[in-house]
């Protein structure tokens, strides 16, 4: 049976991630989580043998080490961080310890014959766009906020781990997964809560800033096809889509699709972290999904389709 760590497997993409892995029978997954953000229902059906959990503190190396000298793995999937711009932003010293997470996972799969490992950096990276789209070789490193350099620190330890030891890797760049399971306080979780309550939606400034999203099941889906076919090895690669949208225009397609009553209010810009634009080179990824992904209309769609998810909007 192959064995599969996943940090931070009780979130968002951690726990979609996990949840697809399970469904093959010769994969024993184990989700090691401090559940600070992560929630026990994201984990996989009980009915399922093939997985187990670990309250573990990853940053803390005694916790991560008795689980990686215990099971000796043969890949691991690193998705703990502490994530979103509120909370990075007002927790900058708990982001910066991440460090330490980033640096006891690569240490012990060295130390323990890991076969490869896998990274969830973050379209952060890029800080502001020096060009457009934004291409996996291009990372300007012009961002200051703590989030994006932790994230480029990760970056150069992978790389360095490798050229030092051979320690394979590939890292995933995500730009903005949402879906379903996503915490309340990412921007389409967040907008489509406040929608269906017809509450008014917050943007901060004139919100002409663009990102691109991308539905988690085609993140999980490009991901598990780079580990399983061997592909992408000492490499990285964007994980999102190409549909540049503006803030306000998410808010106005959230409020149609809802049929909501919501009115959109203005805040002042965000000091810093908020940057002008995102959109990724995704042609990696579409080579290897062989098929465009899901709009974020449809992808809107989905969610407000979910009953469990609006159920939870309505607490």
């Amino acid at each position: 049976m192959i064995k599969i760590l996943v940090t931070g497997g009780a979130g968002n993409v951690g726990g979609a991630m996990v949840r697809s892995l399970v469904k093959n029978p010769n994969y024993h997954v184990v989700i090691a989580d401090n559940l600070s953000t992560g929630k026990n229902e994201k984990l996989p059906s009980c009915k399922l043998s093939n997985w187990s959990f670990v309250f573990c503190d990853v940053n803390n190396y005694r916790d991560i080490s008795e689980i990686m000298l215990g099971y000796k793995f043969d890949y691991v999937f690193h998705y703990a961080a502490v994530v979103g711009v509120t909370r990075t932003q007002e927790n900058p010293i708990r982001v910066l310890n991440d460090i330490e997470g980033i640096k006891n996972i690569l240490n012990l799969a060295k130390n323990t014959s890991v076969k490869r490992v896998f990274y969830s950096s973050s379209s952060e990276v890029y800080g502001e766009p020096v060009e457009l789209p934004q291409h996996e070789h291009t990372t300007p490193l012009n961002s200051r906020v703590p989030y994006a350099v932790v994230k480029n620190v990760g970056e150069s330890f992978y790389r360095s781990f490798h050229k030092s030891f051979g320690l394979p890797y590939t890292i995933f760049r995500f730009f903005n997964t949402y879906g379903p399971s996503q915490s309340k306080d990412f921007v389409v979780t967040r907008f489509l809560r406040l929608a269906l309550r017809n509450e008014p939606i917050t943007i901060y400034g004139d919100g002409k800033q663009t990102r691109t999203f991308c539905y988690v099941e085609d993140n999980i889906e490009a991901c598990q096809k780079i580990f399983e076919n061997d592909v992408l090895l000492n490499d990285v690669i964007n994980i999102g889509g190409s549909q540049e949208v503006e803030i306000i225009d998410l808010a106005k397609i959230v409020i149609r699709a809802s049929n909501s009553k919501s009115e959109i209010v203005h805040l002042p810009p965000l000091e810093e972290g908020d940057m002008t634009r995102r959109l990724p080179d995704n042609s990696k990824m579409l080579e290897i999904l062989g098929r465009p992904l899901l709009s974020i209309e449809d992808g809107i769609s989905k969610m407000l389709a979910d009953k469990s998810f609006v159920a939870r909007c309505a607490e």
